[in-house]
């Protein structure tokens, strides 16, 4: 592949969140024009990108519109139009992540299918089509219903773990995941360019919060047994080779107190796993997501640090106009890095930032980051 990069060239990006921004910085280093595609005016890529678009990722016309003269179009968000993203394929442009892996991707159900067709380890699981096969399903308790489209960020998802619990059951088609009694949550991101060349993030640890379902701490790298790493990493490398694709993957892993290890979900773009690499590693995900799209060599992911991440979450009793207390306190703090999101308005358990810390020691860098969650709150303006 003939690498795509310079002022020529013409990057589309479906979603103008928070990820889309923190692509933007490498995409400057390497003088790439960057085009955004948004429905929100406000969106977090709306007053930076060198070009925003306000529309709907999901319609057909206005992705095939937007994207007709973009070089490459890519995502930070895997609920796109990928029937418009094959039309642009066909007309030339290349398209990374391909419209097949979000496909895959976009239904949890053919995620599932596609990981036990392939010898992939994941949790046994049963696909139902309503709230009525749910409730017959007392024989697979416990376990985790998910919504097979839609579900984002911790939505469409819920644990049953006893008869009564299949009331609240989603009238909808799910997957019943059955409940892994895991020990950790570990992440391990994957970068591959069209050529197949591929490098792997060292695992990290995640912690998810028990209200939002969403990761609101994390450790890198993950501490665990040099043999789980391998493993790790092997099926990392599997699960890439298998979905073929080009550009990162987060793939998401349980662990259990034995050492087994199931594949999670997987998501095929940068991810809140990967936010500590832009400042604890050689190569963030942004620029490492940037390479492997665009057919430049794939960056180094060694981990020059020790880092643990905190998510800003939005205040539970707060929504309306952003206000961030504590703010001056945290940057007085040594080798700790505060990014905001540039969102106008928080609500409750919203991702409104981050911050990574980076140390000698886990201890010491987990330290640090608990501090700034404690310290730096998200509320609306007095």
């Amino acid at each position: 592949m003939k690498p795509f990069y310079g002022s020529n060239l013409k990057l589309g990006v479906l979603g103008g969140g928070q990820l889309g921004r923190m692509l933007l910085t490498p995409a400057i280093r390497y003088d790439i024009h960057v085009a955004v595609l948004d429905p929100n005016p406000d969106a977090p890529c709306s007053k930076l990108a060198p070009s925003f678009t306000t529309g709907d990722f999901g319609d057909y016309d206005t992705v095939l519109n937007f994207g007709a003269d973009c070089d490459v179009v890519t995502v930070e968000i895997e609920h796109v139009n990928t029937k418009a993203l094959r039309a642009l394929q066909d007309r030339g442009v290349k398209v990374f992540p391909q419209p097949e892996v979000l496909e895959t991707v976009q239904d949890k159900g053919l995620q599932k299918e596609f990981y036990r067709d392939r010898g992939i380890p994941t949790a046994p699981f049963r696909l139902v089509e309503n709230k009525s096969e749910v409730m017959a399903s007392a024989d697979f308790l416990p376990f985790v219903q998910k919504l097979r489209k839609g579900g984002y960020d911790g939505r469409g998802v819920q644990v049953m773990r006893t008869e009564s619990d299949l009331e609240k059951a989603f009238d909808a088609p799910s997957v019943l995941e059955q409940f892994i009694d895991f020990e950790k949550e570990i992440a391990v991101l994957t970068a591959r360019n069209e050529a197949g060349d591929m490098v792997v993030y060292p695992p990290c640890e995640m912690v998810f919060n028990p209200e939002a379902n969403l990761v609101e701490f994390l450790s890198s790298p993950a501490q665990i047994a040099p043999d789980v790493i391998a493993n790790l990493e092997d099926t990392a490398r599997k699960t890439t080779e298998a979905y073929g694709i080009t550009g990162l993957l987060a793939i998401e892993f349980f662990k259990t107190l034995e050492g087994e290890i199931y594949v999670n979900e997987v998501a095929p773009r940068p991810h809140n796993s990967g936010h500590h690499t832009i400042e604890a590693n050689v190569t963030s995900q942004y620029e490492q997501h940037l390479r492997a799209i665009l057919g430049m060599p794939l960056g180094n992911p060694e981990q020059l640090r020790l880092a643990a991440m905190v998510n800003l979450l939005g205040a539970e009793d707060h929504e309306g106009p952003v206000h961030y207390e504590g703010l001056e306190e945290i940057l007085r703090l040594p080798e700790v890095y505060v990014h905001l999101y540039g969102k106008s308005t928080t609500k409750p358990f919203r991702k409104m930032g981050h911050v990574t810390a980076t140390a000698g020691s886990h201890r010491e860098a987990a330290a640090r980051a608990v501090m700034a969650r404690d310290t730096l709150k998200v509320k609306t303006r007095k």
